[in-house]
C-alpha cells in the first residue's frame, strides 16, 4: 500500500510517498542476515576445506567448499528470514542481502589473500597450474584481481539462489 502525503515548508510543497504495510524487512534485519550468512559461511567453509583438501590435493577444494558452505548458509538464512523476505518483494529483499553479503565475503577473501598463508598458497597454486617463472608483480596482481572477480560472481549467484530457495521453503504465515 502506497500513501501520498503533502508537506508544506516555507511556501514549498513536498510530495512524499510512504510505503505502508506490516512488519517489513528493515535495515537492521538486513545487517543481521548478512552477518549470519557470512559468519556461518566462513565457519562451514573452514570445516569443509579441511575435509576436501586431503581428498583432491587442494586443486578444487577451495572453490568446492566455498560453494557448498555458502549455499547451505544462504539456504539457512533465507529460511530463517523468510517471513520478513516474503512481506517485501522477494527479489528486492534477497538482492539487498545478496549484494551486501557478496561485498562482505569479498572483504574477508581479500584479507585472506593479503595475509601470509593465503598469498603463499595462492602463489603455489599458480606455480602448479601455469609455471609462471617469468611473471612480474603486475601479472600476479592482475591474476589475483581476476580470481577475486570470478569468486565474487560465483558468490553473488550462490547467495541469490540460496536466499531465494531458502525463503521459498517456508510457507507464509497467515
Amino acid at each position: 500500500m502506497v500513501l501520498r502525503k503533502s508537506y508544506n515548508l516555507n511556501e514549498n510543497t513536498f510530495e512524499c510517498l510512504i510505503l505502508g504495510g506490516g512488519d517489513r524487512l528493515k535495515f537492521s534485519n538486513v545487517i543481521i542476515a548478512v552477518a549470519s550468512l557470512v559468519l556461518l559461511g566462513l565457519i562451514l567453509d573452514a570445516f569443509l576445506m579441511v575435509g576436501f583438501i586431503p581428498m583432491n590435493n587442494g586443486s578444487l577444494s577451495d572453490i568446492l567448499s566455498f560453494i557448498i558452505a555458502y549455499l547451505v548458509s544462504s539456504l539457512v538464512v533465507g529460511y530463517v528470514f523468510a517471513p520478513k523476505i516474503q512481506e517485501d518483494s522477494r527479489i528486492k529483499a534477497t538482492g539487498v542481502i545478496d549484494v551486501l553479503s557478496t561485498f562482505t565475503s569479498m572483504l574477508f577473501y581479500e584479507v585472506w589473500i593479503c595475509i601470509g598463508y593465503g598469498s603463499l598458497w595462492f602463489q603455489e597454486s599458480l606455480n602448479n597450474m601455469f609455471k609462471p617463472s617469468g611473471w612480474t608483480t603486475y601479472e600476479y596482481a592482475a591474476y589475483s584481481a581476476l580470481d577475486v572477480s570470478i569468486v565474487a560472481i560465483i558468490a553473488f549467484v550462490v547467495f541469490f539462489i540460496g536466499l531465494y530457495a531458502g525463503s521459498m521453503l517456508r510457507k507464509p504465515s497467515e
